[in-house]
């Protein structure tokens, strides 16, 4: 006969420890969203140390923790409730693959990251911070130093003379949507189940944090069964209030010139075809952001590309021009308002449609709180009876601006000599004429993301997987990765592309391992430009001269204007256990992208670009950005800087 639980009188109780009862909770939650079902937590990345090694790693390896799956240990799990484990080589990359998988699995799924104490738990603050900042759900487990103090300090304690409390984990309290420390194992309870909550809020998740004192890890405890049955997290759709949705349509209809600025909230709703809808009835062009392109594919005739600072022409003059700014989903980064300057037109509004009250208030905004997918579904119903649609002569507007774009795209894709060393947009250019709608493109930082913000034709809701809520060099491969692990099981399975630089390829190349080990087809394209192209440019925009940029030698003079360093980074993927495919010219590397796209495994293709001139090289930002410049300086290019800086920012306004 089973004992019972002193707090649930008659409820029979499993003995466990806190490790073993957490991941078996784990195992159990699910989320379920237009009646589609699946693990809330399907898989648990882990690098073990003395703070984790005997509590999480032992009850993993008791829950089956092979990718396929393992015994049928302590914790009771049967095959439906096993939890796989990943083996990952930096703790901040970890979080990285699983905030790729949490994204291409529609926040409906995610990873949880165990690390030991000490410097693991703080390598997880970046990766932290991606996810939060991102809207993406994570789950951290890290270690904890000893909640009963048997000896202070242990190793890699912080000692805080003000607070006994404290340990590096509280650095995790600002990035994480929820924070616990659970210093005694039926304090598991509440905060597990609080945690569940948070990860599957869609108006409220992000990186989600259970500090792990090692000795409580390790203590059992008699948990109620009722603990371990399995639980569904209903994903809501939340519809839009009867008055913000009447306010809505009065804005719309006294709109001439509207613009819908589409975000990341369409592609996390599921939204696509929706807004597709939507501007098949009223004729209203989509700009978006960098999370949000992909909303329309490429070729939809309301489709004007990027907006903001890495956008189009196109998408910024309709912004400048517009007399109602429709925000769907976007957070309204500096990048997408050109810091303030880019709806410059004195009778702007606009209008916000946002799951989170926070966002849909920005720029004093009309705030429609929805769904994304259920604002525009109520949306289009209340102006279908009222017969909107733009003015004619303002589609034919921005499709021929449109038009005028893609001519400056295929300039900046043209490959005119095939033995020459190709420039970066010839790179994309390249890769465009070869994919389908089944590849997915990663990216995050450096010179790549405006360009592909300007130039790449989406051909799906979810190809384009660029991480520009925090830019994180080195998120790129352990994405890729996490979106890997994700599309498992489908056969074929998609090609993923992981496009880095030099710069960020030193950043963070571990995970390379990671996929070698899962035998995973990555494809890593790696362009070596010898240095930080995009603050290079900025850098000399701002009066700086490119100082610290480049990666040379030292001069005479101690600057770094010397030769290139003797960096082999083909050399170092191919010693990780990538096979390397190296090209030299056009041709070169269009036939090894082709071989890498076949690819069965992870494969990387190595080319070294060449600076571009004005027209194969990609088209200027379109719309400002604000880097304070030196407002005194002896230097000619720093005067000149600031003094273009005083002109730009006398035109950036506050919505009120």
């Amino acid at each position: 006969m089973s004992p019972t639980s002193p707090a649930n009188p008659g409820c029979p109780t499993r003995r466990l420890t806190t490790a073993q009862a957490l991941v078996a909770f784990l195992a159990r939650q699910y989320t379920e969203r237009d009646g589609r079902r699946q693990r809330l937590i399907s898989a648990t990345w882990g690098i073990f140390g003395h703070g984790n090694v005997a509590g999480i790693g032992q009850a993993l390896m008791e829950a089956g923790g092979g990718r396929s799956g393992g015994g049928n240990g302590g914790a009771g799990n049967g095959a439906a409730h096993r939890m796989p484990y990943l083996q990952g080589r930096n703790e901040q990359a970890m979080v990285h693959a699983a905030v790729g998988y949490a994204r291409q699995s529609g926040r409906l799924s995610a990873h949880a990251v165990t690390t030991s104490i000490g410097p693991g738990a703080t390598n997880l603050v970046t990766g932290a911070a991606l996810a939060t900042i991102n809207r993406l759900p994570v789950l951290l487990l890290p270690g904890d130093t000893f909640a009963t103090r048997p000896a202070d300090p242990v190793l890699q304690q912080l000692e805080v003379e003000y607070a006994g409390d404290v340990s590096v984990n509280d650095c995790l309290r600002p990035v994480s949507r929820y924070f616990d420390r659970i210093t005694r194992p039926e304090a598991l309870i509440p905060a597990a189940l609080q945690a569940m909550r948070v990860l599957a809020d869609p108006a409220g998740t992000g990186a989600v944090t259970l500090a792990l004192p090692q000795d409580v890890q390790a203590e059992a405890y008699d948990w109620p069964e009722e603990f371990f049955a399995e639980r569904d997290w209903h994903v809501r759709r939340p519809a839009p209030d009867t008055h913000e949705l009447e306010a809505a349509v009065r804005a719309v209809r006294s709109a001439r010139r509207p613009l819908i600025v589409a975000g990341g909230g369409i592609r996390h709703s599921a939204a696509e075809e929706t807004l597709a809808a939507f501007t098949a009835a009223t004729r209203i062009p989509v700009a978006s952001t960098q999370a949000g392109k992909g909303a329309l594919r490429h070729d939809h005739p309301a489709d004007v590309g990027g907006i903001g600072h890495t956008g189009t022409a196109t998408a910024d003059e309709l912004a400048r021009t517009a007399d109602l700014v429709i925000g769907i989903g976007t957070r309204f980064s500096d990048f997408t308002t050109a810091s303030g300057t880019l709806f410059a037109n004195p009778a702007v509004r606009v209008l916000h449609l946002n799951i989170t009250g926070f966002d849909a208030h920005k720029l004093a905004a009309l705030p429609l709180v929805a769904d994304a997918r259920a604002g525009l579904e109520a949306l289009t119903a209340a102006l279908a009876g009222r017969g909107y649609r733009v003015d004619p002569a303002y589609e034919t507007e921005y499709t021929g601006a449109k038009e005028a774009w893609e001519e400056r795209v295929e300039a900046s894709f043209a490959t005119p000599d095939p033995t020459a060393r190709p420039t970066q947009t010839q790179v994309l250019g390249l890769l465009d004429a070869l994919v389908t709608e089944d590849d997915i493109l990663i990216n995050a930082a450096g010179s790549l993301p405006g360009d592909l913000h300007k130039l790449w034709r989406t051909r799906s809701r979810d190809q384009y997987h660029v991480e520009y809520g925090y830019s994180c060099m080195g998120y790129e491969i352990p994405a890729a990765i996490g979106v890997l692990l994700a599309a498992e099981g489908r056969t074929p399975r998609r090609p993923v592309w992981a496009l880095v630089g030099d710069g960020t390829y030193l950043m963070n190349p571990t995970e390379i391992v990671t996929a070698v080990q899962e035998n995973l087809p990555l494809k890593l394209v790696v362009l070596q430009n010898h240095g930080y192209a995009s603050i290079g440019g900025l850098s000399e925009s701002v009066g700086a001269e490119r100082f610290g940029t480049a990666y040379r030698h030292r001069d005479a003079d101690g600057g770094f204007t010397g030769p290139p360093l003797p960096v082999d980074l083909a050399a170092n993927a191919a010693s990780l256990g990538m096979r390397v495919l190296r090209a030299t010219t056009v041709d070169d590397l269009r036939t090894a992208l082709s071989e890498a796209r076949d690819a069965g495994g992870p494969t990387c293709v190595y080319v070294e670009t060449e600076t571009p001139d004005t027209v194969s090289g990609p088209p200027p930002a379109q719309a400002w950005w604000d880097v304070p410049v030196a407002e005194t300086a002896s230097r000619p290019a720093a005067v000149k800087a600031r003094e273009e800086y005083d002109r730009q920012v006398a035109a950036r306004r506050r919505h009120l």
